[in-house]
């Protein structure tokens, strides 16, 4: 090959490696360009007081809660409710019953006492009428006895016959005076009976008329505390049919009829791990959250534990403890059977720095984190200080920083 084809040679070969020199260059650029396009979701460190917590799930309940029975009134019928939910106040009207057949009853035995009344009255009278006659009869008998009793005495001044005669007459006397004495008794004792009956009668009348004015009284149910009606199901129409209490139904005496839960005794019912049930203790902090008002936390304590587990009825069956949490000041807002959670704190780690964490990602079987730089994603091994549902704790980046909360070298790759 001659001298000036092994230039050319040299020259074509150094073009092409020039060529793809730049060709490499500008998609190195191009894909720079491209990273530094891309941007990722990223959150502050942020640091201070980290409160290690146990999440737990639960609902609602009053710890107090006062039943409302039907009265001991036979047949009985729902003429008017307060509405379900609704706020009553303590002493106000709940429930109200149809009186109108009771109203009638209370008419008719109101006649009948008035006609018992009427009738010891006139008894009364005529008992006055025949002791006054039998004393007056006791006394002309006393009388007759007493002149017999002279003309009797006369025997020894008049003839013989007419002393036998007067002491006849005077033997006469006094058995119509025992006889008079004995009729007043019978009186008495006849009148004091009859007395007696008709009182009787008076008594059962007037204690007809005051029961029934009970009854009428128990026809309207007053709330005995301040709080919202929650009515029990009637059970009247089936089981499968069962509804909860309204106007028109037909209720028995003593039954259920609805329950009223104590709103100032709200507490949150919350389902524990066995696993957690060691970190846990009575009068650890809390915080409550219901689900329906997300904007709301409420400070509380861990009132009471139970000692053993439950079985649920899910399947599989689970076995957890229950934490109670009472409320001291729970918001009007609240009813019973919301569902919520609350945060057992049970450590406080001062001045700490936390994440997300979404943020927190292994690699090598080391904790890391993604730093966002100026102009990309550097990866950063920490230490992991405690962790809970939503944050971690950490050391090993300083508080401000951002860090991504997707891994970014996938993202990358793909």
């Amino acid at each position: 090959m001659s001298a000036r084809a092994k230039r050319i040679r040299f020259w074509v070969v150094l073009l092409g490696v020039l060529g793809a020199l730049g060709a490499a260059s500008a998609g190195v650029y191009r894909l720079r360009l491209a990273h530094a396009s891309v941007t990722f979701p990223v959150a502050p460190a942020r640091q201070g007081d980290f409160l290690v917590i146990v999440r737990c799930r639960g609902e609602l309940k009053a710890n107090r809660s006062v039943p409302v029975y039907a009265p001991m009134v036979p047949n009985l019928r729902i003429a008017w409710q307060a509405p379900a939910g609704e706020t009553v106040k303590q002493g106000e009207p709940v429930i109200r019953f149809d009186s109108s057949s009771a109203q009638q009853q209370l008419d008719q035995k109101e006649a009948a006492l008035k006609q018992a009344l009427a009738t010891l009255d006139q008894a009364v009278a005529q008992a006055r009428i025949t002791a006054e006659q039998d004393k007056s009869d006791l006394a002309d008998a006393q009388f007759t006895v007493e002149r017999a009793r002279l003309e009797a005495s006369k025997q020894e001044i008049v003839s013989r016959i007419q002393g036998e005669e007067s002491k006849i007459d005077y033997g006469v006397a006094q058995q119509k005076l025992k006889v008079q004495e004995a009729t007043v008794d019978l009186h008495a004792t006849s009148d004091k009976s009859k007395i007696a009956s008709l009182t009787r009668l008076r008594d059962q009348a007037q204690a007809d008329v005051d029961l029934t004015k009970l009854r009428i009284a128990q026809m309207e149910i007053k709330s005995p505390i301040t709080g919202f009606l929650t009515f029990s199901p009637n059970y009247s129409q089936g089981w499968m049919n069962a509804k909860p209490f309204k106007v028109g139904d037909n209720v028995f005496a003593g039954m259920g009829l609805a329950e009223m839960p104590d709103l100032s005794t709200l507490q949150m019912d919350a389902k524990v791990e066995e696993t957690d049930r060691g970190r846990i203790s009575v009068s650890q902090d809390v915080r409550v959250r219901i689900d329906s008002l997300p904007e709301l936390t409420m400070p509380a304590k861990i009132g009471q534990i139970s000692l053993l587990a439950e079985q649920s009825n899910d399947f599989p069956p689970t076995r957890s403890f229950r934490a109670y949490a009472p409320i001291a000041h729970p918001d009007q807002r609240l009813r019973p059977g919301m569902n919520g959670g609350m945060d057992i704190v049970i450590k406080r780690i001062p001045n700490a720095v936390s994440i997300p964490a979404k943020a927190l990602f292994t690699h090598a079987g080391k904790p890391t984190v993604y730093l966002q730089t100026r102009s990309d994603y550097r990866r950063v091994e920490v230490q992991v200080q405690a962790r809970n549902p939503d944050e971690v704790a950490i050391t090993g980046l300083p508080a401000g920083s951002l860090v991504a909360l997707v891994d970014v070298e996938k993202k990358d790759r793909k």
